[in-house]
């Protein structure tokens, strides 16, 4: 066993060095940038709820599952995003690949569950520019663009402290670097002006979550949950540096490193508020899941000294999630398709983020297929799931953006993890 715990430890370790996340999004220009799902391709399916929870795949976002984990599992996410983003005067494309998460899961007993692992939190990926012209003065010419983002790794355990009833909590420490440029430009002038930021951003925060699952008859489960997300308290260490470069070739004339320290911004806070989740479902062990969920955050606490923004409100926000699965026969050994899982979802979220008096919403549909890996009590599976959705308005000279999300994520189940070997 410590074997194979301490290769699975190498295993997130590695890519925890070399994973990189991403993102194309103009709106990764808010807030600590595009916050990325937090929950396995499984779950996202069904619209990214977080209520359901079963004894072979891990739950990531709900601490309290792992109480049902019976196997130990291994679990990794990729996921393909092809943007479209329209304003008034012109049309642009992108896409991006990443790496969503990986993570093991295992069972300490009857009633504990234990899990870790890495994933991304928030990416940030954007560049744009503008140009105005004020009367009677030179087009004036700026561009914006910021990369980087926060990294999470993770420990759960969950455990079930009477019947039926099981509670959770996920300790994340939130690592990453963001950096972000704007410079400016003016028509016939032959120097401009840049605005060069970096921050190295890290903290924790927690996870907690309770979960009561009554049996309503032989056949039939109640799905309840509520899950909070305690606010992170982050800590972001900066460095900025402003100057000139040539606008022939691109080059630094002048760089002046700003001393922060005596600003007060060398080290600033970053709080991201607390997120509540209330789940609801209903369904049939192995057959069929329905179940809703609704989160709440009180993002207008949301705190950042150094990126200020005067056209840039924040707002409270909150997420509908509904979704299900239907297994036609989880049993059949004489027809694959009959264990095929067929999940579909949907999701309406109201971000909180108010630009230019206009609010930033994000709607979409989910749906996929879980494909079983062998018959009989190997209940590792591979998982397809796709995403379709709108984000953000064409109108008031913003962006309107269209994604088409393909995910891909494995799912190993070891059923002999704890079992001692014997010779004859």
């Amino acid at each position: 066993m410590i074997k194979n715990f301490i290769i699975a430890f190498l295993c997130v370790t590695s890519v925890s060095i070399h994973a990189q996340n991403s993102t194309v999004s103009p709106y990764s220009y808010f807030g600590i940038g595009d916050l990325r799902a937090t929950n396995s391709v499984e779950n996202n399916m069904m619209g990214g709820l977080s209520v359901y929870g079963d004894s072979i795949h891990i739950n990531l976002n709900n601490p309290a599952a792992y109480s049902k984990l019976r196997w130990t599992t291994y679990t990794a996410g990729l996921s393909r995003n092809e943007y479209s983003f329209k304003t008034n005067s012109s049309k642009e494309s992108a896409s991006v690949s990443n790496l969503d998460y990986l993570s093991l899961g295992f069972s300490l007993g009857k009633k504990v569950g234990l899990g870790f692992g890495i994933m991304p939190y928030s990416s940030v990926g954007y560049n744009f520019q503008s140009e105005r012209a004020p009367a009677g003065q030179d087009t004036i010419r700026e561009s914006f663009s910021g990369s980087g983002g926060i990294n999470r790794v993770y420990l759960s355990l969950g455990y079930e402290v009477v019947k039926n009833l099981s509670l959770g909590v996920t300790s994340n420490f939130n690592f990453g670097n963001q950096e972000s440029s704007s410079i400016q430009a003016i028509e016939g002038v032959q120097l401009g002006s840049f605005n060069r930021v970096n921050s190295r951003i890290n903290g924790f925060d927690f996870n907690f979550a309770l979960n009561y699952t009554p049996k309503i008859d032989e056949k039939h489960t109640l799905f309840t949950s509520v899950i909070v997300n305690t606010q992170a308290n982050l800590i972001s260490r900066n460095t900025r540096a402003i100057g000139s470069f040539s606008t022939a070739n691109g080059m630094d004339v002048e760089v002046i490193d700003v001393d922060l320290e005596r600003q007060g911004l060398a080290r600033t806070g970053v709080q991201i508020p607390t997120t509540t989740t209330l789940g609801l479902g209903y369904g049939q062990d192995k057959k069929w899941f329905l179940g809703a969920e609704y989160s709440f955050q009180e993002l207008s606490k949301f705190e950042n000294e150094l990126s200020p923004s005067s056209n840039l409100v924040y707002q409270n926000a909150n997420t509908i999630r509904f979704g299900g699965y239907y297994i036609p026969e989880y049993t059949s050994f004489t027809s694959y398709l009959k264990r095929i899982v067929y999940r579909a979802g949907a999701k309406v979220s109201t971000s909180g983020i108010v630009v230019d008096n206009k609010e930033i919403n994000d709607f979409g549909i989910t749906f996929g297929i879980g494909l079983p890996l062998g018959q009989g009590y190997n209940f590792s599976n591979v998982n397809i799931g796709f995403e379709l959705g709108k984000r953000g308005t064409k109108y008031g000279d913003l962006v309107e953006e269209n994604y088409f999300k393909v995910n891909l994520g494995l799912s190993l189940t070891d059923l002999d993890w704890f079992v001692k070997r014997r010779i004859n």
